[in-house]
């Protein structure tokens, strides 16, 4: 007898020799502030929060005689990051990590010679740890570098007592989000992987016995696995059971999935182009659309910001947020607003003109005036006063 000897093994059957193919069923997914971008209405959510904050400029004041005068405003709220990172992206980007994880951070780089800070560098939030020690807040670690809250600018919303750290809305919602993004990934298991062999293979014609039955199934999955044809006679019907029910429920549930995210967000259904049912905003109130979304969403993350940046400059100073631009009204509307302001005193026509950017009348325009309709009906120019400012 050989030492090497070789025994005769059976052929494989066609069932061994289909690759197995691994379960991709869709389980409970971990929603990070990363993978949540991955969500659109996410991503829809914090761009218009950040689009519409970042684009309110900035303007600085204090009270002189308990009127409201505007300053010049400091190198920190023009190019907050220096000459490259100008004021309109340094907000957005801090909007964008505060409505996303709650805090943003930067590093100040430089001081003025009041020792405010003139240049904070933004880092990414990831890579910042908040250490806390005995109650009192310690020390950041950015990256590898530790640094003493003295050089750190830290902006936080969302907060709770007792925390040091800003609170995420996706946190909060982990587990609605974390549904959403199981039932999508379901979508994609069963539509695209054909992970889900949940179906019926019948025969019409007779009574098939189990024996039968597995060499069937062998050959369905042969010809399947390999996106090959699969013959059979007129006996033999195919049905996916769960298809025609697992399409218009994830289609639902996709549907309430988003209207969860945009009240997480505190961004309106309607302003991310979600469905929402029984609304319907039409061009007649869309101002008072944009009112509400300014004074019950909006609004408070405003004024948080405001305090915030008011801390950059020194006091009596403070930093107000201009949401004008949000309330633009069509011309007719806001002809009518300027009148009504204009004859109740409440604005006088000059700084009506200012508001539209327009230089104020001359004394050519006001004497047309006066020839179309009649002397004395428009207003007089308003003395100068010295400073270039009118009453």
């Amino acid at each position: 007898m050989s030492l090497f000897s070789r025994r005769s093994t059976p052929s494989p059957t066609a069932d061994q020799m289909i690759p197995t193919r691994q379960a991709q069923r869709a389980g409970s997914a971990t929603v990070t502030p990363d993978t949540a971008l991955r969500n659109s209405a996410v991503w829809a959510c914090l761009r218009l929060r950040a689009n519409l904050v970042s684009t309110m400029p900035v303007d600085v004041y204090r009270r002189v005689g308990g009127i409201q005068v505007e300053v010049p405003k400091p190198p920190v709220l023009v190019n907050p990051g220096g000459e490259n990172v100008g004021m309109l992206e340094w907000m957005y980007s801090t909007q964008f990590d505060l409505d996303r994880s709650g805090n943003a951070f930067g590093i100040i780089t430089a001081k003025d010679g009041l020792g405010f800070p003139s240049r904070i560098e933004l880092v990414p939030v990831a890579e910042v740890t908040v250490i806390v020690r005995k109650g009192k807040l310690a020390k950041y670690r950015i990256g590898s570098t530790e640094y003493d809250p003295s050089v750190i600018w830290h902006e936080k919303q969302y907060t709770m007592s007792g925390l040091h750290v800003g609170l995420s809305p996706v946190a909060f919602a982990a587990w609605s989000i974390g549904e959403y993004l199981s039932i999508q990934q379901f979508a994609l298991d069963w539509f695209s992987n054909g992970a889900v062999p949940s179906a019926h293979l019948k025969n019409t014609a007779k009574t098939v016995s189990p024996e039968k039955a597995e060499e069937t199934k062998r050959r369905f999955k042969a010809a399947t696995a390999n996106q090959d044809l699969f013959v059979t006679g007129q006996d033999w019907e195919y049905k996916m059971i769960q298809a025609e029910a697992a399409g218009p429920e994830w289609i639902e549930a996709k549907r309430y999935g988003i209207g969860d995210i945009a009240r997480f967000f505190d961004a309106p259904g309607d302003l991310i182009d979600a469905a929402v049912s029984g609304s319907s905003v039409t061009y007649a109130n869309m101002t008072q659309r944009n009112l509400q979304f300014l004074v019950m969403s909006l609004g408070p993350a405003i004024i948080r910001r405001e305090d915030a940046l008011s801390s950059l400059t020194s006091r009596p100073r403070f930093v107000k947020l201009n949401s004008d631009a949000l309330l633009r009204m069509d011309p007719q509307a806001r002809a009518a607003m300027f009148r009504t302001q204009i004859e109740s005193r409440q604005l006088a026509p000059s700084e009506a003109r200012e508001l539209e950017d327009r230089p104020p009348f001359t004394d050519s325009q006001l004497a047309e005036f006066d020839r179309l309709f009649g002397k004395g009906t428009t207003p007089a120019p308003q003395p100068a006063i010295p400073g270039g400012t009118t009453p």
